[in-house]
């Protein structure tokens, strides 16, 4: 595939949870009920949960995808052609080489640790309306600590991309973004799972007056950060960063930078067959555009022209003869 070339190449870093994606679609919302799963969260499970869920489903195709959030989105800006890196932890097991090689076939620098408990998994259960629940069992990938970040790590950058997932390691996410800044990158945070951020919004209020530039956030995560409305959440979250955006799903989504308020429609003639990944490459979209130094609503455009491609495909990602196809869409 030939990437496009342009005036400035930005380098953008990632930081997350290092997963490998199970894949399993279901035939009926019910089962969730039975696995005490409520449906479109993201529910953090041990190993022997896990386990338990894998073996309901032992019996039903499922497919592996090298994932987690960060990743997904630092996949994206590197098909877009940027510069990347990503940043995590990942078990010295099969599944730790099968993210790393992912790492490098999509020509992603990978700043991989190897830990001692197994990489880390998300079960990813599809309903019929293409709605996500996870189960999500860390592993090693819960190893990433603030031992692992020093300054190096960081040099060469122009922004941080940090994933919502990791909130609960204040210390991770506190000397991560700080460094970062000591470093003159910028720093984008992804929201995650409603649920998590409702547990966490004191210290995502915190990161968010003190060090965020970028935000992402869907309705359910406005909401559950600030208890408003997807505008009011949008101006409210602008106060703090240079941009908000507040993801709608199908309405598209709300973007702001200083005064200047967007809402972006969403690619038109699509058959949405799996949302996995969606909200990741839209950031993946918006973030390489404004980088790269584009306007406001062409930075939208261009999220939302990645995500409608994303949820055409199963799976949180793009193989390269889609990303042909997209080279000639722009």
């Amino acid at each position: 595939m030939q990437k496009k070339t342009n005036m400035y190449t930005p380098k953008i870093l990632g930081l997350g949870n290092a997963l490998v994606d199970i894949i399993i679609n279901l035939d009926d919302d019910r089962l969730l009920e039975k696995l005490e799963l409520p449906k479109g969260s993201m529910q953090l499970v041990d190993h022997d949960r896990a386990q338990q869920i894998l073996d309901y489903f032992a019996d039903s195709p499922q497919t592996l995808a090298s994932g987690g959030s960060a990743a997904n989105t630092i996949n994206g800006i590197a098909n877009f052609g940027g510069k990347t890196s990503f940043l995590g932890c990942v078990g010295a097991d099969v599944y730790g080489d099968f993210f790393e090689n992912d790492m490098l076939e999509n020509e992603i620098t990978p700043q991989l640790f190897r830990g001692t408990a197994g990489t880390g998994t998300a079960i990813t259960l599809m309903s019929a309306d293409s709605e996500r629940t996870f189960a999500t069992h860390l592993g090693s990938a819960i190893e990433l600590s603030a031992k692992h970040l020093s300054p190096k790590v960081f040099e060469g950058y122009d922004l941080v991309h940090i994933e919502g997932y990791l909130v609960q390691n204040y210390d991770l996410i506190r000397t991560g973004m700080q460094l970062a800044k000591q470093a003159g990158c910028r720093v984008s945070l992804d929201l995650a799972s409603y649920n998590i951020v409702e547990e966490n919004v004191p210290f995502l209020t915190e990161m968010l007056e003190n060090y965020v530039d970028i935000l992402f956030a869907n309705e359910e995560e406005a909401r559950a950060f600030c208890g408003k409305s997807p505008e009011e959440a949008l101006s409210f979250f602008a106060k703090h960063t240079a941009y908000a955006v507040v993801k709608l799903g199908k309405n598209g989504s709300l973007i702001q930078h200083k005064n200047q308020v967007e809402h972006i429609g969403t690619p038109k003639n699509i058959e949405v067959i799996d949302t996995n990944g969606a909200g990741d490459a839209y950031a993946a979209g918006f973030l390489f555009s404004v980088m790269s130094g584009m306007d406001l609503n062409t930075c939208g455009q261009m999220g939302a022209k990645l995500a409608g491609e994303v949820v055409q495909v199963v799976g949180p990602k793009l193989s390269p003869s889609k990303w042909d196809s997209i080279w000639k869409k722009i």
